[in-house]
């Protein structure tokens, strides 16, 4: 069975080595860390349980889910009132919203629903792989804008060929971002808007992280700025802010004609959300957020241990801003390593699982991925074992 030609362009998952080596490692009774996958590891907020269960007990909301049943109404009115007090941005609930199954699913399905073979698409280097990865499956043309950390990790439009922008139909960005957890400074965001509206590309932007902020910054919406809603939507998820990750529940804002074609194309494939987890959801976004605030606290607790700790074995990176992740530039003793050679060394040696830079694209290189999803104990536990790795014969 030979599989479809879309399939064999998608890259080798090196994240899949990774789990047999992580599988090997534990078959030799090693104790792992895993500090690779950004897979929130606190509960979901008790309240937003409660809700889920109470709903799930009434029959009436286990059948098929359609946009014009009560609870999806709700939910879009929900998400579009937490748009207003967090961003000072009004939409039209009924369509400059649309909810998702998990953010990453909507991301996918809108390079489906817009690029032809022959459309181009412009893609941050390194980014979340499903913002290549969905190009891909789509048949379109990727298009990278390598992200340098001499320029703060956001890219230069005007890199971009202009013989390729009559092509191009579609960019993503996503500040704060992952891997790097660079951010973006408004006159950014706004060059980008004017980029996108003055040669007609569809811009989406992906801002998983805009609660995940420390030291007074603020993450910005796209639609903050003036005229984005031409071209611009907004991708958000439940996943990290209030750690429902497995949940699947996301949404995209924004343009009204781009989230009907998405729209459009989820009607295809499938039937909505399954109703107890949109009231829970609605309880998430409507409810106190001192669950979100209490989580941020913890995560900047831990960004603060781990940095100090790798700063006393003599591995200094920098300190994120945003994200619940440290990007490192693998240490100079090991630079001759590719990025996966040594994240394997740290697994077979120490137990330590981060994820190397080029799962994330070829301009990763050289880079290395903490997830901060262990407590300070394991962080600082994880630091003294790779100390081990920076002090082994070369």
């Amino acid at each position: 069975m030979d599989e479809s030609n879309r399939m064999k362009r998608l890259p080798y998952y090196l994240f899949s080595i990774i789990d047999d080596l992580k599988k090997q490692a534990r078959a030799k009774g090693m104790d792992i860390i895993d500090l690779g996958m950004g897979n929130p590891d606190k509960p979901t907020p008790a309240h937003v349980v409660a809700e889920l269960c109470k709903q799930a007990r009434e029959p009436y909301n286990h059948g098929y889910s359609r946009s014009i049943d009560e609870v999806e109404c709700a939910l879009r009115k929900a998400i579009a009132r937490w748009y207003k007090k967090k961003f000072d941005v009004t939409l039209d609930p009924d369509t400059e919203v649309l909810p998702l199954i998990g953010s990453k699913e909507g991301i996918a399905h809108l390079s489906l629903a817009f690029l032809n073979n022959d459309d181009v698409a412009l893609v941050p280097n390194p980014a979340y792989p499903v913002h290549f990865n969905g190009v891909l499956i789509a048949g379109g043309i990727l298009h990278n804008m390598p992200l340098r950390e001499e320029n703060g990790f956001l890219p230069d439009f005007d890199e971009v060929p202009r013989s390729l922008l009559r092509k191009t139909k579609l960019m993503f960005l996503s500040y704060p971002h992952n891997p790097t957890s660079a951010v973006a400074p408004p006159s950014f965001l706004k060059k980008a808007v004017e980029f996108s509206n003055k040669n007609r590309i569809i811009l989406a932007n992906d801002l998983a992280y805009s609660d995940i902020v420390y030291d007074g910054y603020k993450a910005a919406s796209i639609l903050q700025i003036p005229d984005a809603r031409e071209t611009s939507i907004e991708f958000h998820t439940l996943s990290k802010s209030y750690n429902m990750a497995g949940w699947r529940i996301g949404f995209a804002v924004g343009n009204a004609n781009i989230l009907s074609s998405l729209a459009k194309i989820k009607g295809y494939i499938d039937f909505g959300l399954f109703k107890p987890i949109q009231y829970a959801a609605i309880k998430a976004l409507t409810g106190n957020q001192d669950c979100v605030r209490k989580q941020v606290a913890i995560y900047k607790k831990r960004r603060d241990t781990m940095i100090a700790a790798l700063k006393d074995i003599g591995w200094k990176v920098p300190k994120p801003m945003a994200t619940f992740y440290i990007w490192a530039r693998i240490p100079d003793k090991y630079s001759a390593l590719t990025s996966m050679e040594f994240v394997s060394l740290l697994i077979d040696e120490t137990g330590v699982v981060l994820s190397p830079g080029t799962g994330f694209g070829e301009y990763g290189e050289g880079f290395v991925r903490f997830a901060l999803v262990e407590d300070e104990s394991r962080l600082v536990e994880a630091a003294a074992r790779i100390k081990k790795v920076l002090e082994m014969e070369a």
